[in-house]
């Protein structure tokens, strides 16, 4: 029988998580909405991605990060479990980095893709 599965995330910031899922092309909902899963169970999310075999993915926030929602039977994104979330991690790292630098000052000078899919930022704040 399949059931909701919930993957431990380091997510924590809903903005920075919406915005690496809208770089990464994937379509969301913004919650609380049910995410749907077998025999038409449910489970609340914050974010809900609609999958085309009607079962959904979802993050659902708890103890202060996400995790992922979903019922891993029914996957069905062009990436494992692990691919996807290496993706969206990488993205909302990068949200992340970018919102607590501006915060503090600091501005993008350089941005470098790196072969390793790594991407290097080169930040600068001017001091008067």
């Amino acid at each position: 029988m399949s059931h909701f599965s919930q993957i431990k995330t380091q997510i924590r910031d809903l903005t920075s998580l919406q915005a690496a899922l809208t770089d990464l092309g994937i379509q969301w909902k913004s919650g609380p909405q049910p995410v749907k899963g077998y025999r038409g169970q449910t489970h609340m999310a914050e974010i809900v991605i609609e999958q085309e075999n009607g079962y959904d993915i979802g993050f659902s926030s708890h103890d202060q990060s996400y995790e992922l929602i979903a019922d891993l039977q029914y996957w069905q994104q062009p990436l494992s479990v692990q691919g996807f979330l290496n993706q969206v991690t990488q993205r909302y790292a990068y949200h992340t980095v970018m919102q607590e630098t501006a915060r503090q000052g600091f501005q993008l000078a350089e941005q470098q893709q790196q072969q390793d899919g790594s991407i290097r930022l080169v930040m600068q704040r001017w001091v008067a």
